[in-house]
């Protein structure tokens, strides 16, 4: 481990392991040009009886200790390196004459999680994995193609209670940049000539190996089999250290968001997030209901009649009003709840849903024209976009499993041939129907079209496995979802062909993939992929920062779902369920659901960790969870 610290601000610019890269962002405009000297690593901000400060510059410094001073905080940042590790000691110390109130602590600590291009990504950069909890805080930094060395962090004296983020903007990199990671100490009162000491070890691990790292340096490891649990069931939380193992058990008798803590040495604790519902199918079946109750448009005198839509919930009514948005209009993602549904009839089937399926499908076919090309709104005044082609083959084809009306079956079709027309075949597609898409033409007894479908999914994965690690950029540079459709893409062509090149393709893949999610003991966040981008996009406030979770982090169940059965390593089958599971939170008791958990306690300097209030395109998740459950 080695780190270079600058000779002006005494922040930490560069920390390396066994190679070149720097795994957090350079503070000198070069990197980005908003981050500048003062983001450097170590610095922060704080404030004092409510008034704002900040250090940036130290005003004297000892062989191994920086001394700074913020109003009547004196502040020393010692830093030495210990078996290969590197230590820092945060002292606050209080000068004044009177106990003051500190609250608002941030330390900078710029991860170098961002998306320049795939190549660069898969050496050059790192998703960080933060878990901001208490005295057993810890931060597990991967390498984005999956490989180590990777870099860890944990607490080992005060405590991380938060985190926010600072820098997002849509001029500051758009969802390309996730911005600059600050860690929060808890609010405190300090005494006159008292002090209060925060540290922290960074260390290397190659991912595997994590956890026992974090455990060997004074660490607590904090797990359980699920973080969701039907009222009645009992939620088993495991804390391990170097000192003990133990297990808490509780009953779950309400249904809500419940922490588990554990307290432990000298006052230390740290906990686990887990939620409580109803039940998993009941959950779902409200979430059903809702939607064809309350988000179809059911005005026949409007164009978007029979279209599922936004749904606001402070407003508690459809949303009919995009505003020229396109991430609220009455197609794209919103098709996820069409093809949930068809899903979800499967097991479910009554007349009223048929009927609104109906409805609904008589709306798609208006997005529409002839020859199949698709928009994202009846005026058809939207970007040709290539997702869309997707999601509206695959509702027609599960329209055609449900009905046995073959006009379904030649929709789905004739909608693929228009998505390759367009777009050719090096296009990494959410959700291309290939199961479902193959599944049906071959029960309509299209054959011709069946071999024809095959043959342009075999020219996809041809591509997917030539271009390897080399993933084209789409609407974000380099993304969760781009690598995660792939994996899942090639998994199902394999057990279509049994061809081994497509699933040593996906094999390729699944590290980088893997590195997307961390182990975070939260329903939130346990096994959740990273985005920070879609409260913005699909939300009601259009809040940047993390989201978690993301209901596409689903995209990697469905591969590893597949990949299960195309290996039998049953392990990733349990994954699956567990993201599947987690994303259950997404949906409320009474059929309601949110489109975003914005996660961080600030993001520019504004409160977060709120659900948005519009239900909007989180229904795919539910799709997810009935494919990983069948």
């Amino acid at each position: 481990m080695s780190y270079k610290v600058s000779d002006i601000t005494g922040g930490i610019i560069s920390i390396s392991a066994s190679d070149n890269m720097n795994w957090i962002i350079n503070p000198d405009r070069t990197q980005y040009e908003w981050v500048g000297s003062k983001y450097a690593w170590g610095l922060g901000f704080l404030s004092i009886d409510g008034v704002k400060h900040s250090w940036d510059h130290p005003s004297g410094k000892t062989r191994n200790t920086l001394i700074y001073r913020t109003g009547n905080i004196k502040i020393n940042i010692k830093r030495y390196t210990d078996n290969g590790d590197l230590v820092e000691e945060y002292e606050f110390m209080n000068i004044s004459g009177k106990t003051v109130a500190l609250s608002d602590i941030g330390i900078f600590t710029p991860w170098n999680d961002n998306y320049p291009d795939a190549s660069t990504c898969m050496t050059s950069r790192c998703n960080a994995h933060v878990w901001a909890g208490g005295s057993a805080a810890w931060v597990k930094a991967m390498r984005m193609n999956g490989h180590g060395p990777h870099i860890g962090m944990i607490v080992t004296e005060g405590a991380i209670d938060s985190y926010e983020i600072l820098e997002r903007d849509k001029k500051k990199g758009l969802s390309n940049f996730r911005g600059i990671i600050t860690m929060n100490v808890p609010d405190m009162k300090i005494e006159s000539g008292r002090k209060y000491k925060l540290s922290w070890r960074i260390f290397t691990h190659n991912g595997g190996d994590f956890d026992e790292k974090v455990i060997n340096r004074g660490g607590v490891i904090v797990s359980a089999p699920k973080y969701v649990y039907e009222k009645g069931e009992t939620a088993e939380i495991t804390f391990r250290s170097a000192r003990e193992t133990k297990t808490i058990r509780q009953k779950i008798t309400r249904i809500g968001e419940i922490r588990m803590t554990y307290k432990y040495s000298e006052g230390r604790h740290t906990w686990a997030d887990i939620l409580a519902v109803s039940g998993e199918d009941k959950l779902i079946e409200k979430r059903a209901d809702f939607i064809t109750a309350r988000q179809q448009m059911d005005n026949p005198a409007d164009p978007r009649h029979g279209a599922y839509m936004v749904y606001d919930n402070e407003g508690d009514s459809i949303l009919s009003n995009d505003f020229g948005r396109s991430d609220l209009d009455e197609g794209r993602e919103r098709v996820g709840m069409g093809i949930f549904l068809a899903e979800y009839y499967k097991k479910n089937p009554s007349a009223a849903l048929l009927e609104s399926l109906s409805r609904y499908a008589a709306f798609i076919r208006k997005l529409q024209d002839h020859n199949y090309k698709t928009t994202s709104n009846v005026r058809r005044q939207t970007k040709n976009r290539g997702y869309n082609y997707a999601w509206v083959a695959d509702f027609w084809f599960r329209m055609y499993d449900i009905t046995g009306n073959k006009d379904y079956a030649r929709n789905g079709y004739g909608t693929m041939k228009a998505l390759f027309r367009q777009f050719g075949h090096n296009f990494y597609c959410i959700d291309y129907p290939v199961t479902t898409g193959l599944k049906a033409l071959g029960k309509a007894g299209m054959t011709a079209e069946r071999d024809t479908l095959l043959s342009n999914f075999r020219k996809v994965g041809n591509g997917f496995v030539s271009r390897g690690l080399d993933f084209p950029h789409h609407e974000v540079n380099y993304e969760q979802s781009i690598i995660a459709p792939a994996v899942q893409f090639l998994c199902e062509l394999y057990l279509e062909t049994k061809e081994k090149k497509y699933l040593n393709g996906a094999e390729l893949m699944l590290p980088a993939l893997e590195a997307f999610a961390g182990g975070q003991p939260s329903f939130r966040m346990n096994g959740i992929a990273i985005r920070h981008w879609d409260g913005y996009w699909f939300g009601k406030r259009q809040t940047w920062g993390d989201v978690y979770p993301h209901y596409w982090s689903t995209i990697t169940a469905g591969a590893y779902h597949y990949y299960a059965i195309a290996t039998g390593k049953t392990k990733y089958q349990e994954l699956a369920k567990n993201i599947v599971r987690n994303n259950l939170c997404l949906f409320f008791e009474d059929g309601r659901a949110t489109c975003a958990f914005v996660y961080p306690k600030r993001v520019n300097g504004e409160k977060t960790h709120f659900a948005d209030a519009y239900a909007n395109d989180q229904d795919f998740a539910l799709m997810f969870y009935l494919l990983v459950n069948n």
